[in-house]
């Protein structure tokens, strides 16, 4: 029970973290290319992490075939969710890339079914059909006036397949959580990482380097803060916590993001919700409700349900 509650608390505290990012990518935006913006906060996390992965790497019970598990969840989890993410939100608002991530959860549920074989009942695809028109309900605005240069529609698909590629680290990283510790899952992950988004800074945003004595204090605020609390400390106490939690419990409290971020956003960039992205918003809280509530009391009070 202890484990249970100290595990739910430490998730409260990393979708805080969690619900800076948005504003954030919008603070380093004038200045930071998209993979810079991810690149290099991840760079500089690799680095603080490193100590605590090397004394860890002694420990039994890895192997060597995992390193294709980190690359495929880094490929297929990681670069969407990171990349795409700064992407879309660039193109988007920051509110709006909070009203999307309520669709985390459900997501999370639907590849907890496919990848580790938790059960996907009629609750769970109902609540996932709600959250898909919740997310297109979103971009109706824009998908209205229908122009592929519609901006806000683009950014919010962008945000939305980052949430899928999210959701699928989520749950496939539990595979391997139990021979690792949180730090070295955190470690390796960023490692391989880096070593992808490398040449497509070098690439893509060759003059970034010279850029950095000219970064504004605004910009260092979002590097900043992505470094520490997104990458760093978030990452690590979520892995603990998944550790001791199943997938879809741990997708349970991502729905705080929404509600953490919108006043963030609100309040430091000022940007305000109009009456669809609200109306899409309910409807993803909706999904989520019912996954966390009546899927949650149901799957607990089954006969057949095993006590943790």
């Amino acid at each position: 029970m202890k484990k249970s509650i100290l595990s739910w608390t430490l998730l409260v505290i990393c979708n805080m973290m969690w619900a800076l990012q948005f504003t954030c990518i919008k603070l380093t935006q004038d200045q930071v290319g998209p993979y810079f913006t991810v690149w290099g906060p991840m760079l500089f996390a690799t680095v603080l992490l490193a100590p605590f992965a090397l004394k860890d790497y002694r420990k039994s019970g890895k192997r060597l075939k995992d390193i294709l598990i980190f690359i495929q969840l880094a490929l297929l989890g990681v670069f969407p969710a990171q990349v795409l993410m700064t992407w879309g939100t660039q193109y988007s608002l920051a509110s709006n890339a909070a009203i999307i991530t309520l669709s985390l959860p459900v997501i999370t549920a639907f590849f907890a079914f496919i990848i580790l074989r938790e059960k996907m009942n009629k609750i769970r695809w109902i609540s996932f059909a709600i959250a898909i028109i919740g997310v297109v309900l979103c971009s109706t605005g824009d998908i209205k006036q229908m122009n592929f240069g519609s901006k806000y529609a683009l950014g919010n698909l962008l945000i939305f397949l980052a949430i899928i590629g999210n959701a699928y680290y989520n749950v496939g990283i539990k595979k391997i959580a139990e021979r690792y510790t949180e730090i070295e899952l955190v470690f390796y992950t960023y490692v391989v990482m880096v070593i992808i988004l490398t040449p497509l800074v070098l690439y893509y945003e060759p003059d970034i380097f010279a850029r950095i004595p000219h970064f504004t204090g605004q910009t260092w605020i979002g590097i900043s803060l992505l470094t520490i609390f997104h990458n760093f400390l978030s990452m690590i106490l979520f892995f603990k916590a998944l550790k001791n939690l199943d997938a879809i419990q741990v997708a349970l409290s991502n729905y705080l993001i929404t509600f953490l971020a919108l006043p963030v956003a609100a309040i430091w960039l000022g940007e305000t919700l109009n009456m669809q992205a609200v109306a899409g918003g309910v409807l993803v809280f909706i999904s989520t409700l019912i996954i966390t509530i009546v899927d949650y009391r149901m799957t607990n009070t089954s006969p057949k349900a095993v006590t943790q």
